[in-house]
């Protein structure tokens, strides 16, 4: 059974909210100062039992489901010292009434009022096309496509003050071949902040910190440590799976390997350093696998290691230019060992405003034995060429992208493009 949240706030004036109904001030842009419901919803907001949504309105006409409503009456539990013995009374009477659906979901209402507001959910659904060619020796065109949707989901769980949870599942549909992939668990880790410090433990995101970098973004078995505020150190040690690895299939198309590789130890050290409009970063990053032994990586196949370099810099005109540079050298590839960019930012679309709008244009240049698993969704593997991109940001949490990339093989210097399309919904 659903009901309304107007109808229902007529039972709902719990917790002490009618009490404390001329001292509360509605949050809730929807919700008019002569609306019949305006004091009981400013008193519910006012004692935590609601919350709205994420762009400030309180949708009172729309839907809830009866775990929305179980929440709200554990939300009223926490603050039932405030009520009289009337509302304390309608809080049994709301407790009983969804207890079916707690037990059903394996939680019991004391868990519930104690949990309520520990684990956050958020995520995104988008779906991504792109075409991506590349001429061949005989002229022709080689092209390769994907069309797909993705859903991501990200809980959080708070542990305590300083100590919590994060994850992240994906499961990906094949639009081209009709087949869909099992959830997986891409990331699991558990973090602990503190003042100018933080700790990563677990399977963690890891990435450089300026836009459109070079190297790299993917996931670490391991740990990472942050320290520092103007000045910020960053640490990582730790595996990387191959599959995760935009490198490793890459690199045997390029040398024909078929099996994967293993796990590849990784190790990193980065400095940032951001005195106003200007942010700088210096990093270098260790990696160990067989898969660099091959001619393809250096002239005698007898190297496992990769000892790369890299400086970058963000500099913000204003609001709405930045324009970012980049350059990375790997010490050990006898080919195919440097990366470079230059990035140029106009505004950026924001998630929830409508109508908001970014663009960029950028040249790269991507050494296949040095960018190993870039944040880029245009140049590809062993390219360089022009990337120009934007973003807008059609309803709130609803954004779509294009981006067009086109250029030449570093191996051999012939064609090289790509389109890509993405449009994405956060929740």
């Amino acid at each position: 059974m659903k009901k309304t949240i107007v109808s229902l706030l007529s039972t709902c004036i719990i917790a002490g909210g009618a009490a404390s109904v001329s001292a509360a001030a509605n949050p809730f842009a929807d919700v008019p100062a002569d609306h019949w419901a305006y004091d009981a919803v400013a008193a519910l907001a006012a004692d935590g039992i609601i919350e709205g949504y994420g762009d400030g309105s309180y949708r009172g006409q729309s839907n809830i489901t009866r775990y929305e409503m179980a929440q709200m009456t554990a939300k009223a539990m926490a603050n039932e010292k405030k009520g009289s013995t009337a509302d304390k009374a309608l809080i049994d009477k709301l407790a009983a009434e969804f207890a079916a659906e707690l037990k059903n979901l394996g939680v019991r209402v004391a868990n519930l009022e104690r949990n309520a507001d520990v684990v956050k959910w958020s995520g995104e659904a988008r779906y991504t096309f792109y075409s991506q060619r590349t001429e061949n020796a005989k002229g022709d065109t080689d092209s390769s496509n994907t069309n797909e949707v993705l859903l991501r989901l990200e809980p959080r769980a708070e542990i305590n003050k300083n100590w919590n949870v994060h994850a992240r599942l994906d499961a990906k549909v094949d639009l081209k071949n009709d087949t869909t992939d099992e959830v997986s668990l891409k990331r699991l880790w558990a973090q602990g902040n503190y003042k100018d410090f933080n700790v990563k433990l677990g399977r963690i995101p890891s990435g450089t910190s300026y836009n459109k970098n070079l190297m790299f973004f993917t996931q670490l078995s391991g740990v990472e440590v942050n320290y520092g505020s103007k000045v910020k150190l960053q640490a990582r040690a730790g595996r990387i799976s191959t599959g995760d690895m935009r490198y490793d299939d890459a690199l045997k198309r390029a040398t024909k390997r078929k099996t994967p590789a293993d796990a590849v130890d990784f190790q990193s050290l980065a400095v940032t350093y951001k005195p106003g409009k200007l942010s700088a970063t210096g990093a270098y990053y260790h990696f160990k696998n067989g898969m660099f032994k091959d001619t393809f990586y250096n002239d005698n196949g007898d190297k496992d290691n990769a000892h790369i370099w890299e400086i970058a810099a963000t500099y913000r005109f204003d609001k709405n230019f930045a324009l970012t540079g980049a350059y990375m050298r790997n010490t050990e590839a006898d080919k195919y060992n440097r990366s470079y960019l230059v990035h140029l930012d106009y505004k950026g679309a924001k998630k929830q405003q409508q109508g908001s709008w970014g663009a960029y244009a950028s040249y790269r240049y991507q050494g296949g034995n040095t960018s190993i698993d870039p944040t880029c969704d245009g140049a590809f593997f062993n390219t360089k060429g022009i990337e120009i991109g934007a973003q807008y940001t059609i309803l709130p949490n609803v954004q779509a992208k294009a981006i067009y990339f086109r250029g030449k093989q570093l191996e051999n210097d012939l064609k090289a493009e790509k389109l890509f399309g993405r449009l994405e919904f956060w929740f």
